[in-house]
């Protein structure tokens, strides 16, 4: 018996306090005769009164001609529960997981495999939850689990029915011409599934390419007939550019990220379009690139993100546009069928942007504290590195924007740096880092 709940320590003691009438609880390797029935090759029952229980080791075949080996692996429960039923590679195993319940296994293997299985172990699989861990000699599939019939107030029985997962066409076909055709048809009437078979391992390189990447705008300010501030050999255009074509190639050589830019080379892009730009492709990020000027002897990195009140007026002009565009006319007129609806469904939709609204807002906090953070690991950051401001491509209530004021032209120790490879690419990678680290936090991973 295995009793598990919150004060166990993840310790199951084994008990026998369930007597278990005339029921079979064993481990039993079977094996699936080519369409004909199965034949039990190893099997142990339970007496009336006591819980011992016998099971036995059989060989097991090994050239290919021989039918696929089966293992069946059964389970006592006090009751019936919802259970899930997954098999595992490396190592092999197949986990189920179980609502916390009284239950008894097979005693524990010594020696040989007995079928399929090597051994088996139960514990706590977290709050209110049990998981069963059944190790198996190579890649399997669980064919059937169901609960077998038995009658009186006794234990109820969980079976699995483990197989080896074929891993050649010649198998894979033998398997299927086993299996006959009214069992076919009989699971396909009740809904059953086949658990996934396990699959090699991916190279990292190439789940990271399959795996969603979130879209990142980098945006490099002015450009063409706009060069921006200009001071000690350094002009704005230029060296703002040149880093973003760092930050952009070390985001996409980490695999994680798409990246996209307002502009590649000396271009004028217009400030509305910039935004625009963003918010068509749905992007995760906007990150506007500058570098600043002053008349004092100011220096270092300043990160902007949009102005509270700028923000909270333009999340509200948001919320009654979205409240206008909600419907269309003739969607309106199809709700006059069922009443007065359509203002009270503008209503709704209205506060799910404003929601939308504030989520951005959020987003964007977060990511400019992460700036802001990593910067200064790498570069000199300004006294006042937090600041916000109404700068036209900020004015974007879709997507989490912020404007990175890099250096200042104007001091010459900063120009410098502007003007070095060096420095660029250790900057570009603590905002790699700052872009990493947002990503990991929760909100950041919430769809758009």
């Amino acid at each position: 018996m295995v009793r598990a709940g919150a004060g166990s320590r993840a310790v199951l003691r084994l008990r026998a306090c369930m007597r278990l009438s005339a029921t079979a609880l064993a481990v039993a390797a079977f094996m699936a005769a080519g369409g004909g029935p199965r034949k039990a090759v190893a099997q142990s029952t339970l007496a009336a009164a006591p819980t011992e229980i016998a099971a036995a080791t059989v060989p097991v075949p090994t050239t290919p001609a021989e039918p696929l080996k089966k293992t069946r692996f059964v389970i006592a429960l006090e009751r019936r529960v919802d259970y899930q039923v997954q098999s595992l590679p490396n190592p092999n195993r197949v986990i189920v997981d179980l609502p916390t319940v009284k239950l008894q296994l097979p005693p524990s293997l010594t020696g040989q495999p007995v079928g399929i299985v090597s051994g088996f172990r139960a514990g706590l699989g977290g709050p209110g939850k049990l998981r069963v861990v059944i190790d198996v000699t190579e890649p399997v599939v669980v064919e059937k689990s169901e609960f077998l019939a038995g009658g009186g107030n006794g234990p109820v029985l969980l079976s699995l029915e483990i197989a080896p997962a074929a891993t050649d066409m010649s198998s894979l076909v033998q398997a299927a011409a086993s299996i006959p055709t009214a069992a076919v048809q009989q699971a396909s009437a009740r809904g059953a599934r086949q658990p996934p078979v396990p699959r090699p391992a991916e190279r990292p390189e190439k789940r990271a390419a399959n795996a969603y990447k979130p879209l990142i705008v980098l945006d490099p300010g002015h450009g063409g007939h706009d060069s921006g501030a200009m001071r000690n050999g350094t002009v704005e255009k230029e060296v703002v550019l040149a880093f973003a074509r760092t930050l952009r190639d070390q985001l996409r050589a980490s695999g994680r990220y798409r990246v996209a830019m307002t502009r590649e080379d000396d271009t004028f892009v217009p400030l509305e379009e910039r935004r625009q730009f963003a918010e068509e492709r749905k992007a995760a990020l906007f990150i506007a690139i500058h570098a600043d000027y002053a008349t004092s002897r100011a220096r270092g990195a300043t990160i902007y993100s949009l102005r509270e009140a700028v923000a909270s007026n333009l999340a509200a002009s948001a919320r009654r546009q979205s409240a206008n565009e909600a419907l269309s006319d003739s969607e309106l007129a199809s709700l006059k069928p069922i009443g007065r609806q359509g203002p009270a469904v503008k209503s709704i939709l209205a506060d799910l942007a404003g929601r939308e609204l504030e989520s951005t807002r959020d987003r964007t906090n977060i990511f400019a504290r992460a700036v802001i953070e990593n910067m200064g690991r790498s570069t000199n950051m300004n006294e006042n590195p937090d600041r916000n401001a109404a700068f036209q491509v900020l004015l974007t209530a879709k997507v989490p924007a912020v404007l990175i004021e890099l250096a200042y032209v104007s001091n010459s120790a900063d120009a410098a740096q502007l003007r070095s490879e060096d420095w660029r690419r250790n900057v570009s990678r603590s905002i790699r880092t700052a872009i990493d680290n947002y990503f990991s936090h929760q909100a950041a991973r919430l769809p758009m």
